[in-house]
């Protein structure tokens, strides 16, 4: 059994999301205590009680994220996980690359919060709302969603912005080019082409601002060498070092989440057991579309924690 961990992205946020980890865990409620420390802000009340609204702010829901993922691997670390020794490389969906990088010791937990919650206020603020927007293309290739998304632009932006799974494919950018992005991929023949209720077009060239914001607040971030390499989306490849991870997830703003690749690259490395850490299933549901003979788990609960570590241990 060859594993990678894998860190959820936004959209899997839940109210609740942590709560019962961290009145189990003494070690799950040091990292909300370290995160709303970091931020000065009782985030951790935001993400038990809500209101829903306030917990899927791009701002919040990021550092959130991240918080849960964290403290899901400090338990399994208290139990008894060897990163290093027990997983072969990690791997987040967007946001989640800075919680795969914290959870390989690249990045510190109040480090990794403070520039999640730059990211999510400088890709709110990076359009105007609503002049941009993002739509899924689901039921056409990659290659066939780019030629929509070149159609569409019509002299505005419009990019594939997330290559999630085959036929599972979202463009970003202005609201019109991506409404126009929508009639052509029905056109040609995508079983469903749906706009969706998010607060920013991220992934294009429209988050340039955000970038430029990103590599400011990341040129001061002290980043070490990870202790299993990061598969970056930007590339679909493994990188370690320091000045690159830093280039790369600024270059991540607006470039595009290339998490099929990533997958099938992994799948190419002997990698069979793909452990979602943190919230939600949704990575978990792609790897089992990317590649069919994968294992694809995700730990997030305390009888998740415990079978893990005996499938590892086992």
């Amino acid at each position: 059994m060859t594993i990678a961990f894998t860190f959820p992205g936004q959209g899997s946020q839940s109210v609740g999301m942590g709560k019962v980890l961290a009145e189990t865990f003494p070690e799950a409620k040091a990292v909300f205590d370290e995160v709303d420390d970091a931020l000065g802000q009782k985030l951790s009340d935001v993400m038990w009680n809500g209101p829903d609204d306030t917990l899927t702010l791009t701002a919040n829901a990021q550092p959130a994220l991240m918080a849960v993922s964290l403290a899901t691997m400090r338990v399994l670390e208290a139990r008894g996980l060897d990163l290093k020794s027990s997983v072969a490389f990690v791997a987040g969906h967007s946001l989640g690359e800075y919680s795969a990088l914290a959870a390989a010791g690249s990045l510190d937990i109040a480090t990794t919060a403070r520039l999640l919650r730059v990211r999510g206020d400088a890709m709110q603020n990076a359009v105007p709302v609503g002049v941009g927007a993002m739509a899924a293309l689901l039921g056409l290739d990659f290659d066939v969603a780019v030629e929509v998304a070149q159609e569409a632009s019509q002299g505005e932006v419009c990019q594939a912005a997330n290559d999630n799974a085959p036929g599972q494919v979202v463009v970003s950018g202005h609201l019109a080019a991506v409404e126009r992005a929508v009639e052509i991929a029905k056109a040609k023949g995508a079983r469903r082409a749906i706009m969706l209720p998010v607060s920013a077009p991220f992934h294009c060239s429209l988050m340039a601002p955000a970038a430029d914001a990103m590599s400011d607040a990341l040129a001061n971030a002290e980043i070490n060498v990870p202790v299993v390499p990061l598969v970056a989306n930007v590339l679909a490849e493994p990188i370690t070092d320091p000045t690159e991870i830093r280039s790369r997830l600024v270059e991540q703003v607006t470039g595009t989440v290339r998490w099929r690749e990533s997958i099938l690259w992994l799948a190419g490395q002997g990698v069979d057991t793909f452990v979602e850490v943190g919230t939600g299933k949704v990575l978990s549901g792609m790897v089992r579309r990317i590649h069919k003979e994968a294992t694809g788990l995700s730990v997030n609960t305390s009888e998740d924690i415990d079978a893990l570590l005996a499938k590892i241990g086992g």
